[in-house]
């Protein structure tokens, strides 16, 4: 079995202490994963802390010149990447390949740096005074990455966090670590100085050090809203930046003139891909008017026909979700809520694959007739399934959404342009998508959601470049001024 060590100061280093990484297909580790004691996170922060002042003085386009070469390696290595992602994570190959290729993206926004993290500066500010803003990197800054993404979420929060000069320490999931350290080795043959970027692994302790180290900053989290809502909590009290992005329900609004095919093969994706486990997948399916009997219809057909099965196998769709924990917790919600009244249209949520009887599959269940108050409708499940509501207006499934606890994203299928303007001015999310199922957007532009989906008010990727830095307002005056003036007088 591969061995995943922390990697510290650009070299690998082993733990006393390890668990196992588990193939959620088979059950069965491929992998053990150090897990970090007290004195190894000490040693990744003080890493960072002694690396940062030499980082944040290289130029910036020298910067830039490290992230396009670690830009060129990862896409060189994405088969690699991709196949390790599948095998601790279980999505399948293409879908890992894909995050890999969402990643880069995040890397070539941060290669901008030289202009994107620009001050600026006001000539004439008063009688020959001049008036500038310059951004400074922060020093060591830590990123808590979930298990969903394991190489993406922290590529979008390292990226600008090292192109604008700090230092970096991740803490990404147990469950499927190897790609971060692997990442962090190929940054390194990118040229990245030693100790710029570090990796730790490790439980809620490792994460709690970090947060409330003397020696770091600023703490990026993604995972679920009770957690996003702590560690938002903690890292203020500790004095630092914090930004912390939590759970979803996301509805799709499906207006009477939506055409129903290609609805239905962009709900199946949205909702089904990756066994539901992206924080933008379609969880709710919210239908106007009388069409929702003729779309679960169409919806059934596809549910049923997506080919369930280890993300390593050709041909497979949806992989398991990633722990037996998670199964059985999905499973159980599903029952209840089949117990409660609601009407199971598809349900392959105890479907085994043959050849992989001990994986933790939740095969794709679209639930219908569900009670508002279910939690199959209230919680995220982050698994494969869809819940389908009827309503009779566009204001009753906008109140739908302005009521639920969570807001990261939602989308409306129409031709009607006036609906989907109310929808875009209304809709209470902080990704709104028009005729499009999974509107995550480009790394130009921010990935945030509202209310407990997300706890700051910076979001990642181009939004970040005001998180990793703070400014410094210099006002200076380059003549002698004679004479006392005790009054506060405008420039």
């Amino acid at each position: 079995m591969r061995t995943i060590t922390h990697w510290i100061n650009g070299a690998a280093v082993a733990g006393d202490q390890s668990i196992d990484v588990v193939n959620p297909a088979t059950d069965r580790a491929v992998a053990t994963v150090s897990m970090a004691d007290t004195a190894t996170v000490e040693t990744a922060i003080a890493s960072g802390l002694k690396a940062f002042d030499a980082w944040a003085a290289t130029p910036q386009s020298r910067r830039a010149h490290v992230l396009f070469r670690a830009r060129q390696l990862l896409l060189d290595n994405r088969d690699e990447l991709a196949a390790m992602i599948s095998e601790e994570h279980g999505k399948t190959l293409d879908d890992a390949a894909g995050e890999i290729t969402r990643a880069v993206d995040s890397i070539e926004l941060a290669c901008g740096g030289p202009a994107l993290a620009a001050g600026s500066t006001s000539l004439q500010s008063g009688p020959n005074i001049d008036t500038k803003s310059v951004l400074h990197p922060l020093g060591v800054c830590v990123g808590i990455t979930p298990f969903n993404f394991p190489a993406m979420m922290g590529l979008m929060m390292l990226s600008v966090a090292l192109s604008a000069g700090n230092s970096f320490v991740w803490k990404p999931s147990e469950q499927d670590p190897g790609v971060s350290v692997r990442i962090a080795e190929l940054f390194r043959e990118a040229g990245l100085p030693d100790g710029v970027l570090n990796v730790v692994h490790g439980g809620v302790e490792v994460s709690q050090q970090l947060i409330d180290s003397p020696d770091t900053e600023a703490v990026s989290f993604v995972g679920s809203s009770d957690v996003a809502q702590a560690i938002y909590s903690r890292a203020a009290d500790a004095g630092k930046r914090v930004q912390a992005f939590g759970g979803a329900k996301n509805h799709m609004i499906v207006m009477p003139d939506a055409d129903l095919d290609v609805t239905a093969d962009q709900l199946t994706a949205a909702a089904f891909g990756a066994a539901g486990q992206r924080c933008m997948a379609i969880s709710v399916a919210v239908v106007v008017g009388p069409s929702a009997e003729p779309l679960l219809e169409k919806l059934t057909g596809r549910a049923e026909a997506v080919v369930l099965g280890s993300g390593q196998t050709a041909g497979v769709e949806v992989g398991p979700v990633v722990s037996r924990r998670s199964q059985e917790r999905v499973q159980q919600v599903i029952r209840d809520s089949i117990a409660a009244g609601a009407r199971a249209v598809v349900d392959r949520s105890a479907e085994t694959v043959a050849g992989f009887e001990e994986g933790y599959f939740v095969g794709p269940t679209i639930l219908a007739d569900v009670d508002a108050t279910s939690p199959a409708y209230t919680e995220e499940l982050f698994a494969p399934v869809l819940v389908v509501l009827r309503v009779d207006t566009l204001d009753e499934a906008l109140e739908l959404i302005r009521t639920h606890r969570y807001g990261n994203g939602a989308s409306i299928f129409t031709q009607n342009g006036a609906a989907a303007n109310e929808f875009e001015r209304r809709v209470s999310a902080g990704m709104v998508g028009v005729n499009v199922a999974i509107p995550v957007p480009v790394a130009a532009y921010a990935v945030q959601g509202w209310k407990a989906s997300a706890f700051g008010d910076t979001g990642l990727n181009n939004a970040s470049w005001s998180f990793y830095t703070r400014p410094k307002y210099v006002t200076s005056r380059w003549e002698s001024v004679g004479g006392q003036d005790f009054g506060f007088n405008p420039n």
